[in-house]
């Protein structure tokens, strides 16, 4: 009886280790795959944005001027909570003083006390906030209360430099800056994050195969139908019992699984910029191409023509002369098989040597052709 119990306890602890080596074979991402965390967030997990309004002071003449009627009024407001009583029409002079708009994002589960980077940007006619300071400025999030108390010196990152006669050499924007851990939090977001039973993902790209998968790869993983899809961009996923009350940790394993996110077949075209993208799966119908580049040069010179020696009333004439070059290209017909891959389609658009932009309007023409089977999106 004792072998027997022996060999029980060893065949129930083979057992064991075999469907720990499972479970974490199913957590190891495929090479070719790419986390769950890269490509999709979990709904209500998110930054608040914050505005708030404020003063920039100690600056070089480069301020705003007597005619921003706002920073005077706010120069006013600000003196009189430090005790000092002054009307808005007896200030003369605020060129040391700039009106700004701060604006910062609150991250989710800050706390107390963190710091945070803020941005700065002029509202009046102010040249220049290099050297400034951002006086105490409250910052509002969209329910009107304030999260965070921004102040500090402000880093423009830029100069302008101008001289008498009106030249001027500027870098970046100096009537914008940033104020590097510049504001404190003063108030939490409350969050239960730990004790929910559901969470949603959200796809950053919404998709139903890319959702499906996601799915898929967390049932697989957990050995349990725990996420269903709600539709292209959302995934439900129930919190197990063994995980209740401490939901981060169960999030941790799921942002970990890999997955082969699904994509349309697109061709990007910049046509500013000359740029093409093709993506992995698009495919060109069979279909003949010729493209011929037409090429003119236009030559503009000039001829003096001078009157002989001693003719009566003989005037030198200047005669303009253009020589104009005509070139076609002559390329021949290339035939593009159906359902070739990527790298087809290049080594065929590569054999008719044609450049970027040439690249642009024979996609085109195939989208006209009916011939691309992907889509053309012209930015």
């Amino acid at each position: 009886m004792k072998k027997r119990s022996q060999a029980l306890s060893a065949s129930k602890l083979i057992g064991i280790v075999f469907w720990v080596l499972i479970t974490v074979i199913a957590l190891i991402p495929d090479a070719s795959a790419v986390r769950i965390k890269d490509i999709a967030d979990i709904k209500g997990v998110r930054q608040n944005q914050m505005v708030g309004y404020g003063l920039v002071v100690g600056l070089e003449g480069t301020g705003d001027s007597d005619d921003a009627l706002f920073t005077t009024q706010s120069l006013s407001s600000l003196l009189e909570k430090m005790g000092v009583t002054v009307q808005p029409s007896d200030i003369d002079d605020v060129e040391n003083v700039a009106a700004v708009m701060v604006t910062a994002d609150l991250p989710p589960f800050a706390s107390l006390g963190s710091r945070l980077d803020v941005l700065v940007s002029s509202i009046g006619d102010a040249e220049n906030l290099q050297g400034g300071t951002l006086l105490f400025t409250p910052l509002r999030a969209a329910d009107g209360n304030v999260y965070a108390v921004a102040q500090g010196p402000v880093s423009t990152g830029g100069f302008a430099v101008s001289g008498n006669s009106g030249d001027q050499v500027q870098k970046n924007f100096p009537t914008v800056g940033r104020v590097v851990g510049g504001a404190l939090v003063e108030k939490e977001l409350h969050s239960d994050f730990n004790e929910k039973n559901v969470l949603t993902l959200a796809l950053k790209t919404p998709d139903f195969t890319t959702a499906s998968r996601v799915a898929q790869a967390i049932n697989r993983a957990f050995y349990n139908q725990l996420a269903r899809t709600e539709n292209a961009g959302s995934i439900r996923v129930t919190v197990p019992e063994n995980y209740r009350g401490n939901a981060v940790q169960f999030v941790t394993m799921i942002e970990s699984l890999g997955v082969t996110p699904d994509m349309v077949s697109k061709v990007v075209v910049n046509e500013r910029t000359g740029t093409v993208i093709m993506g992995e799966n698009v495919r060109i119908a069979t279909i003949a191409i010729a493209h011929g580049n037409l090429s003119i040069q236009i030559n503009e010179s000039q001829d003096v023509s001078q009157p002989l020696p001693f003719s009566p009333g003989g005037q030198t004439v200047v005669t303009p002369e253009s020589e104009i070059v005509v070139q076609e290209g002559k390329n021949p017909i290339f035939l593009v098989e159906s359902g070739v891959s990527i790298g087809e389609v290049v080594k065929a658009l590569n054999a008719l040597g044609v450049s970027p932009r040439d690249l642009i309007a024979i996609f085109q023409a195939l989208r006209a052709a009916g011939a691309l089977q992907a889509e053309l999106e012209i930015i």
